[in-house]
């Protein structure tokens, strides 16, 4: 007998809930750039330990609740586990590393805004594979998130800024541009937390193979982490910043995120999860004391602009 398919509700868009389920996820994401920054600094974790613990242990409570509350979203087709396994391993894993060692070796404010050139990329797919008429536009967004871009990192001065970071920053804004891709095809026929649960699956299968979890440092989780800059004298176990960067630094805001794109086009989401790195630049000047000299603010204000007039292209 053919397996019954999985029955999703079918909501109206409401364009409003997208933006305020995107909005959230990129205020989340905002303060969550620093906590993670805090575990790196502390030398207590390593960035591929981070994005280890980060994506497997979601996956683990996330499966944990689904499994309680909601078992019908457990159930896949087979024709559906390739696609879930390149969004979890391309859309979550990869994405999650290359932001990781990014804000590892730059200011977080920096590494967000290069990685949130994906939307120009996602109008650039449009075009080109899409086949969606072609619009100066487009290109007078490329060249101004490129040039604002090169306004940030100093490239006058043979790049300021560290270039593993950089390349990692570039990196991320790719996979992050196929995750937004990927996300709005997935929603059509999964619940997003369905999509979500079995994308941690995959990655954490994914950081499986590179690392084993027997060789996880337990023993650091019960040590203390000072927070540095201005809170510098205060200290939390490094549990208690595992636990945010897990459930509202990635379950919440990966679920907003999703959840935003049955609502919203890919394009309209990325527009508004550029509040990501504006709100992450305002934590981390206000926690770590980290500020943005002339250069990148004048390049950011190019670069935001370049990805709002990509978004009004489509």
């Amino acid at each position: 007998m053919a397996e019954a398919p999985l029955r999703i509700p079918q909501l109206d868009r409401r364009p409003w809930l997208g933006y305020s389920m995107a909005v959230g996820a990129a205020l989340l994401w905002a303060v969550n750039g620093t906590v993670v920054k805090v575990l790196q600094v502390s030398g207590e974790f390593s960035s591929l330990r981070l994005g280890e613990f980060r994506n497997t242990a979601a996956f683990v409570l996330l499966a944990a609740a689904l499994a309680v509350t909601r078992r019908d979203l457990l159930h896949v087709r087979a024709h559906e586990l390739p696609f879930l396994a390149l969004f979890g391993v391309a859309g979550l894993a990869v994405v999650q590393w290359l932001y990781l060692v990014a804000i590892s070796r730059m200011p977080i404010g920096i590494a967000l805004l290069i990685e949130y050139i994906a939307p120009v990329f996602v109008a650039l797919w449009a075009v080109a594979v899409l086949r969606e008429r072609v619009r100066a536009r487009v290109w007078a967004a490329l060249a101004l998130a490129l040039g604002g871009l090169a306004a940030v990192v100093e490239i006058w001065h043979g790049v300021a800024f560290d270039g593993i970071g950089l390349i990692a920053s570039i990196g991320a804004s790719f996979a992050l541009a196929g995750y937004l891709l990927m996300a709005e095809h997935a929603v059509r026929g999964r619940d997003p937390v369905s999509v979500i649960c079995f994308g941690f699956l995959f990655g954490a299968l994914f950081w499986a193979l590179i690392q084993p979890w027997w060789s996880f440092p337990a023993h650091l989780v019960d040590d203390s982490v000072g927070l540095l800059g201005n809170l510098d004298d205060v200290a939390l176990p490094a549990w208690g910043l595992l636990l945010y960067m897990v459930v509202l630094g990635t379950i919440a805001p990966f679920w907003l995120m999703v959840g935003a794109l049955r609502h919203a086009s890919a394009t309209n989401v990325g527009i508004v999860a550029m509040l990501e790195p504006v709100a992450a630049s305002v934590v981390a000047f206000a926690w770590l004391g980290e500020s943005l000299g002339t250069p990148q603010l004048v390049g950011g204000l190019v670069v935001l602009a370049g990805i709002v007039v990509a978004q009004t292209a489509r």
